[in-house]
């Protein structure tokens, strides 16, 4: 009889997960912040900013209402998303949205990564397509509505397009995680700023729609459970955050266990130094980002 650990490559565990998780993080979510999405998603009749985020993000799901997107995006205020959310399906609809964001992704991956030998981009690209073979979509929402969209047929198309779904079914993950662990969406914010990884604290409000007094009744509520003080985390808050992170690594194996030790590493190893060219190439605006980020 095969047994599980038989069918489980040797030498991946969840540290090496995160590592290739973390290293690909910036392939996706540079294009936030960079001028194609805002320019091509404009272009559908969407309005800039919140606007624009909130419906490409969402778009693979369909036309979903503000709800939908506060339970899968988690941590933004209720009332930042209900002002663009359902309006901008009256402006664009999902399949638009869907297309122009592709459009703007790929435009700007290609700018960033433009001495990125083609080698390295369709390496990198088809490895992570067979780690997407052990995604699953049980649970998973976010993930489940970008499965759902076609594999673009162009390298760095393709290659994006494998690193959001690595990085929404890994979000799905840490929702359940954080959940677990009692720590709702703007205490999950607040707690992760204070960890000194990520946003920082005003990038964290602005760009997340939380007033200062919904931050400071986020910060009393953490204090009072012993996990935040005026240093920042405590060690309840640390050990907290730790196991979360722990949880999150294992909820996000599979595509690595599927891969092997070996094509992992080599993952880490594209990946990283794409994500230095990105970072030098300006993918990211000055006092957003404290430290990495998720």
């Amino acid at each position: 009889m095969v047994t599980v650990d038989q069918l489980t490559p040797p030498g991946v565990d969840a540290r090496l997960a995160a590592r290739a998780h973390r290293s690909l993080e910036p392939l996706h979510s540079h294009h936030y912040f960079s001028p194609e999405h805002e320019e091509h998603l404009a272009a559908t009749g969407l309005r800039p900013g919140r606007m624009a985020y909130f419906a490409g993000r969402a778009a693979p799901m369909g036309a979903v209402g503000p709800g939908v997107v506060v339970a899968t995006f988690y941590n933004f205020s209720p009332s930042l998303v209900a002002r663009h959310v359902p309006r901008c399906w009256t402006l664009a609809s999902p399949d638009a949205v869907v297309a122009a964001r592709w459009a703007s992704a790929t435009a700007s991956l290609t700018r960033l990564l433009a001495d990125t030998p083609t080698e390295q981009v369709v390496e990198l690209g088809d490895l992570l397509a067979e780690a997407c073979t052990a995604l699953t979509p049980e649970a998973r929402p976010l993930y489940a509505g970008h499965a759902d969209v076609p594999w673009p047929a162009d390298p760095v198309g393709r290659l994006w397009h494998a690193a959001t779904l690595l990085r929404e079914h890994r979000g799905d993950g840490h929702l359940m995680a954080l959940q677990q662990h009692g720590l709702g969406g703007l205490e999950a914010l607040v707690s992760h700023t204070a960890t000194g990884r990520g946003f920082t604290v005003e990038a964290a409000q602005r760009t997340r729609g939380w007033s200062d007094e919904e931050w400071s009744a986020a910060q009393a509520r953490l204090t009072e459970r012993g996990l935040l003080d005026e240093h920042g985390l405590t060690e309840d808050g640390v050990a907290l955050r730790g196991a979360v992170e722990e949880a999150t690594d294992m909820l996000s194996v599979q595509p690595f266990e599927h891969l092997g030790a070996d094509r992992t590493g080599r993952v880490v190893e594209l990946a990283k130094g794409m994500a230095r060219t990105l970072v030098a190439g300006g993918a990211y605006p000055a006092g957003v980002l404290a430290g990495g980020s998720r």
